[in-house]
């Protein structure tokens, strides 16, 4: 019998859950995480290869996936631009005797935990506060002000989903909010 777990991190963008990943990943080899490997329909980018970053499909080939049943997830986040989890892809990871780790919206992450129920655990990494969003925002200084808009608006609609995730973790400092969430996942993984 496999025991390997699934942890879903989603969040508000600029809410610091990329880092906290990371730092997981990098600072913590011991937790045997390793990331989801996700479909997208778009073009890779850069030294993206296919089956590293992403399995790379055509918007023909994912919607016949779609028909079939075959993701955990997924969304059309613009027309044929699509990005989703085939459940057997996790479960070649969890054969592999990884943990695997998925970092999606709060549908996606809504949706895989109903799928596994008590084998994943659903952690929302939530910023202090929509202000203090707006801040780290803007001080990335990476996205225009109306972007930045966007985001807020929609952050307020993720936020609004915070409470059907098992583990919520502020992060107001981010070395407090990195120490609380591998101690809810080194828990989680050794229950």
């Amino acid at each position: 019998m496999n025991d390997k777990k699934l942890i879903i991190f989603s969040a508000p963008s600029g809410s610091g859950k990329s880092t906290i990943i990371n730092w997981l990943m990098a600072e913590h080899p011991e937790l045997s995480l390793a990331f989801s490997i996700s479909c997208t329909s778009r073009q890779p980018r850069g030294t993206e290869q296919n089956g590293v970053e992403y399995f790379f499909l055509s918007p023909e080939e994912f919607r016949q996936r779609i028909a079939n049943d075959e993701f955990l997830e997924y969304e059309e986040v613009y027309e044929d631009r699509f990005y989703g989890t085939l459940k057997s892809q996790v479960e070649r990871q969890l054969e592999a005797g990884q943990n695997v780790v998925f970092d999606v919206d709060v549908k996606g992450g809504c949706a895989i935990k109903q799928f596994y129920g008590d084998r994943a655990l659903s952690v929302f990494i939530q910023p202090p506060s929509i202000e203090a969003l707006r801040k780290r925002l803007e001080g990335r200084g990476t996205d225009a002000p109306e972007v930045i808009e966007q985001r807020l608006q929609r952050a307020e609609f993720e936020l609004s989903f915070a409470e059907k995730f098992d583990r919520i973790v502020v992060n107001d400092d981010l070395k407090t909010a990195k120490e609380e969430t591998f101690r809810i996942i080194n828990d989680f993984l050794n229950g």
